[in-house]
């Protein structure tokens, strides 16, 4: 099988195993687990967002068990994208892939500028935009060297992370309280009213951070060996894995003194470590230290993941064809991951020259990326349902349990999160819909180049 393109390399290689899936699953979303989250107490309080968190964790179960159906049925990189198109035509793929693509190509930048501010602190010398600009030059390069050993570095990064949170949680459980967690846990008072319910809904964003970029097993499905058998595994231990140390996560460290202290800093976790074990504790520095290997997953997995779906978008003739060309010796989507890496270090570099909103390129960029989240899980959940009555007969080695329940109460709970954003970032949302209706505009005008590559033969 060819790329369908004239002189093009060969295809993306079949490498990847059940265990190496399930590291990019969890290993795409656990730096959500080490910072972020915890603004989400400014505004809800520990008791109201636990109550946002788990339901956005319902809509994410829901989501992924739904999702895999649609996976397993149609393993191909462009993930949503695919199964749009298929179920809605190109206009369908085309909103689906701009949503993808928004989601992970900008998100990485936050991350980038995470892991250069958290070097800075250990090394002051050294300019945290030049060290995220130097993290996409090294993790492009490995995503671009083979998908095998980015996987397996992906695989590691995910281990050591996830055990870091489990010594987190082991070393500061002495110094647990329930009542210093429920103190003021509703937006600040100690008992409910229907004065918390604008915080819980405010923190919803800071909820989804938890999870979001999950779906982008999805773009490797050409890649794993049985995709039919081993992502349906990857997802629904992935997400398992996922909500359990989250709520681990958010138990412990909002019990352990005055959360308030925690609510608006980017390192809540060696925070509270701090408070019961000090300053001073090899505990504290270790935590410091291996915390970078979340950041280090989740970026490493999301490049590997904008990369395959603009590779995927390129293949069919969405984005320049050019790159949707596959590196002779490395069989990996090179152009498609120097791309994606070139927005990501412009960005960085623009943080404090262009902002709106009152806030910096970066947490613009951001909340524009939970907004391609959003568009993409209800388009994918809006998939499931038309390919169910359409193509009745299509093989699904897995279908989604509880149907329609599972992926009804996905959309329901996406529109209520949209519907929230959108209240609460109404600038950012216009500016979204702008990058939308522009990338539509190109997609009328391309319809004849589009045209022509439906009929390269593909062998």
């Amino acid at each position: 099988m060819t790329t369908g393109i004239p002189g093009a390399a060969p295809a993306l290689k079949q490498t990847l195993g059940t265990v190496q899936l399930w590291g990019i699953a969890v290993g795409l979303v656990i730096s959500g687990e080490y910072f972020g989250w915890s603004y989400g107490w400014a505004s809800a309080g520990t008791l109201g967002f636990t109550v946002t968190a788990l339901f956005v964790a319902l809509m994410y179960t829901c989501f992924i068990f739904s999702f895999t159906e649609l996976t397993t049925a149609i393993p191909q990189a462009g993930g949503p994208f695919a199964y749009s198109k298929t179920a809605f035509g190109p206009t369908g793929g085309y909103l689906a892939g701009a949503a993808t693509l928004i989601e992970f190509v900008f998100a990485p930048p936050a991350i980038a500028l995470a892991i250069g501010a958290y070097l800075n602190v250990q090394f002051p010398g050294l300019n945290p935009k030049l060290i995220a600009a130097g993290a996409y030059v090294v993790f492009m390069t490995l995503n671009i060297v083979g998908v095998q050993v980015a996987a397996s570095f992906e695989l590691l990064m995910t281990i050591l992370a996830i055990g870091e949170l489990l010594v987190f949680m082991g070393v500061v459980a002495p110094g647990f309280s329930t009542a210093n967690f429920v103190r003021g846990g509703w937006a600040g008072h100690d008992a409910f009213s229907a004065a918390a319910i604008p915080g819980m809904l405010a923190a919803i964003p800071f909820a989804i951070w938890f999870f979001l970029a999950i779906e982008g097993v999805a773009m490797a499905a050409e890649e794993a060996k049985n995709p039919r058998r081993s992502i349906p595994i990857a997802y629904v231990t992935g997400i398992l894995t996922l909500v359990a140390l989250a709520i681990g996560v958010m138990a412990f460290a909002g019990g352990v003194g005055d959360w308030t202290k925690l609510a608006n800093i980017n390192d809540p976790l060696p925070q509270a470590m701090k408070a019961v074990v000090g300053g001073n504790s090899g505990w504290l520095h270790m935590l410091v230290w291996l915390g970078l290997f979340g950041l280090i997953a989740s970026f490493h997995g999301i490049i590997l993941g904008y990369s395959r779906q603009i590779y995927a978008l390129a293949r069919e003739g969405y984005l320049p064809r050019v790159l949707a060309h596959v590196h002779p010796r490395f069989r990996t989507p090179h152009r498609a991951v120097l791309a994606g890496g070139a927005v990501g270090i412009v960005a960085i570099f623009s943080d404090e020259l262009v902002s709106f909103g009152g806030q910096t390129l970066t947490a613009n960029i951001v909340t524009m990326s939970v907004f391609g989240a959003i568009t993409m899980y209800i388009l994918s959940m809006l998939s499931l349902f038309k390919l169910r009555r359409t193509a009745p007969d299509m093989a699904r080695p897995w279908r989604a349990p509880l149907y329609p329940w599972f992926p009804a109460f996905s959309v329901f709970a996406a529109a209520v999160c949209l519907v929230t954003m959108v209240y609460y970032n109404f600038t950012i949302f216009c500016v979204y819909l702008a990058l939308l209706a522009g990338g539509y505009a190109l997609f009328l005008l391309s319809r004849g180049k589009r045209a022509a590559a439906a009929n390269v033969e593909v062998i």
